[in-house]
């Protein structure tokens, strides 16, 4: 099997858990606070993580690599959690699905300047008219009906994208379970305490399905998926692979009709259809890999 398949296949097993991020997050802040869910559940996966780095006995990265691994737990270990459990207090789970649509694009856009692929001019055009469809379907109105929730929701995408970016190249060095697992860890003290803090003083008022959802966004959305997605970006290509992110809006719209009871209309499912098809039109554009310069002297 050729390494762009499996990285398709490991790629779509990834999005399909993250995919249930925003559903899960949006029962769990019903009943807990969003700082606890959004960093909480980094500290839970990372006290596994930490475990998993032991039991295997993983090779300590270098000082270079710890550099890049606080980076990529900037982005996916806090960043996007907190401010995508932040987003669920005012938004929707169905609309922050459309709009994570933008993500292939933002984290292709990182992939171009962290790495040396370097996608077409096509490309970046159906990128932006997809990202255009997206903007459009979130403020029919104008900006003026911006809400604090699509702020919150765009500042998670871009951590996101940078951190599935940067945690992907990593991952040709140390491998995509070792590369999420070294980021929780280094985040682990910065999140504790906050975490902590809003840990629920009283804990009988909230339902177990609460704290399912709350288990699944530690293990599920900020590990095994991590796990999957990382191992794809290494085989198949950050740029390449980042766009299979578009069949992510549907699995995110079917789980939240049928987990939460929102409703798809009409209007959210043409948009849903119409990024997913722009977004697909681009994986289709030319992708180049630009060879290192040669730095030998004459």
């Amino acid at each position: 099997m050729k390494k762009e398949t499996q990285g398709l296949l490991a790629g779509f097993a990834g999005i399909t858990i993250f995919a249930l991020t925003l559903p899960a997050t949006r029962h769990a802040i019903v009943y807990l606070d969003p700082v606890f869910v959004g960093l909480g559940r980094s500290v839970l996966a990372a006290l596994v993580a930490g475990v998993l780095l032991l039991m295997f006995k993983a090779p300590i990265p270098t000082k270079s690599q710890f550099v890049q691994l606080m980076i990529v737990a900037l982005g996916v270990v806090i960043g996007f959690p907190l401010f995508s459990a932040l987003a669920m207090k005012t938004l929707t789970a169905v609309h922050g699905g459309v709009v994570a649509g933008v993500l292939p694009m933002m984290t292709a856009i990182a992939g171009v300047l962290l790495t040396r692929e370097r996608p077409s001019m096509g490309f970046w055009l159906t990128g932006l008219a997809g990202c255009l469809v997206v903007i459009r379907f979130a403020y029919p109105e104008g900006f003026q009906h911006v809400l604090a929730g699509d702020v919150y929701l765009a500042l998670a995408v871009i951590f996101a994208a940078f951190g599935y970016a940067l945690g992907g190249r990593l991952s040709t060095e140390l491998g995509g379970w070792q590369v999420i697992c070294w980021a929780l860890v280094l985040a682990f003290p910065l999140v504790l305490i906050p975490s902590g803090m809003q840990l629920p003083a009283a804990t009988q008022h909230i339902p177990v399905t609460a704290w399912l959802c709350f288990l699944y966004l530690a293990l599920g959305s900020q590990l095994l998926g991590f796990v999957f997605w990382y191992k794809a970006l290494a085989l198949g290509g950050i740029v390449r692979v980042s766009q299979i992110q578009l069949l992510q809006p549907f699995i995110t719209l079917t789980a939240a009709a049928l987990l939460l009871g929102e409703q798809l209309d009409g209007r959210t499912l043409f948009f849903a259809l119409l990024v997913v098809a722009v977004v697909a039109l681009g994986r289709r554009m030319r992708v180049r890999n630009v060879p290192e310069p040669d730095n030998r002297s004459l």
